[in-house]
């Protein structure tokens, strides 16, 4: 167990990060909280939690579902996120999902159509306040680099520079080949061709798929994240840019792999009731069983995702916080505009799916 000294500086640290995403959600806190479709209550019935499946979902499982479903009689169901669903009910459609996997910039973009936690929930608190309201689930997640390590054994990739540098570092790149799953992609082909961190936003999408258009015949395009682990272990792809989680699911198979956190961009990830869920009250009967400390550790243990509630930090060794998105010694890692990135989903969405047709 870490010291409560050490816990409060990385807990002071965390919430400062995420200030600057709390000023473009504050908007969200007068957000309506009414429910939509029936509910099953929590004498059982069923969830259906959509998220992108792999390691992570079973992790989930671990720390999370089993659990729940023991205590509550309430079946989790876990379905493998769509971007056709997802958008449909987002914009307020009707589908199946009661709780979708989101980042900051899809819950400004359509808040409107997202249930708030009722006043009575424990919150996210790590997360800005705006975000909290709605958010379950939460975790902070990291975009960066990996590589399994022998494959560069006089030192990899430094930046997103290196990793655009095909010749001084050779072989296929695992890339994101799913519109709804872009990532960072534009703004770390714009650090690649020289623009600056503070310089950014917003985006000149013109330049970005230019620099992307540049590797292109060295990509290999994933359609989901648990691809990334195949791609690596098998050697089809000498490095790729994916949400860490993979490349922790591959050193917990005893792989020796580095990742690169300078550069890497981090994000608040979280699950939401969308106004048409068919089950909100198990929804929210699940919120509130994923705020334990100690379950959340468990989760964090096996992700090493940045945990959302601040007493998670009480289960956690020094030696585990280290190796979290934002942990001490990851410095060098990027906070994306959300507010941009809300004004502009549509449009980057867009530019992304013509990308991978072009």
């Amino acid at each position: 167990m870490i010291s409560a000294t050490a816990g409060s500086r990385r807990r002071k640290r965390a919430l400062s990060a995420l200030a600057g995403v709390a000023a473009v959600t504050v908007a969200l806190v007068g957000c309506s909280s009414a429910t939509g479709g029936d509910s099953s209550g929590s004498e059982g019935g069923e969830v259906v939690w959509a998220d992108y499946g792999g390691p992570t979902n079973e992790s989930r499982q671990i720390a999370y579902f089993d659990g729940f479903e023991e205590e509550t009689g309430i079946k989790v169901i876990s379905a493998s996120l769509s971007d056709a669903i997802m958008a449909k009910m987002l914009e307020g459609g009707e589908g199946d999902y009661d709780l979708i996997q989101v980042s900051s910039d899809s819950l400004i973009k359509y808040k409107d159509n997202i249930v708030a936690l009722p006043d009575s929930a424990t919150k996210s608190d790590t997360l800005p306040e705006g975000i909290r309201d709605y958010a379950i689930g939460g975790f902070l997640i990291g975009i960066a680099q990996g590589w399994i390590t022998d494959t560069y054994p006089d030192g990899g990739p430094q930046d997103w520079a290196d990793f655009f540098d095909t010749k001084k570092f050779p072989g296929k790149r695992a890339w994101p080949g799913s519109p709804g799953s872009y990532d960072a992609s534009f703004e770390l082909a714009l650090l690649a061709d020289g623009v600056a961190q503070e310089d950014l936003y917003p985006l000149d999408l013109d330049r970005a798929t230019a620099k992307l258009d540049s590797i292109r015949g060295d990509l290999v395009f994933y359609e989901s994240y648990p691809e990334v682990q195949t791609l690596l272990s098998t050697g089809s792809a000498s490095i790729a840019v994916s949400v860490t989680g993979q490349f922790t699911a591959l050193i917990n198979q005893g792989l020796d792999v580095t990742v690169q956190w300078n550069e890497a961009f981090l994000s608040p990830n979280f699950f939401v009731v969308p106004a048409k869920a068919k089950n909100p009250e198990n929804a929210f009967e699940i919120a509130e069983w994923l705020t334990d400390g100690e379950r959340q550790a468990v989760f964090t243990e096996r992700t090493f995702y940045g945990p959302a509630n601040e007493v998670t930090f009480d289960f956690l060794e020094n030696s585990t916080a280290k190796r979290l998105p934002g942990g001490p010694g990851n410095d060098g890692s990027i906070y994306f505009d959300e507010q941009f990135r809300a004004d502009n989903l549509d449009e980057l969405v867009g530019r992304y799916t013509d990308w991978l047709a072009g």
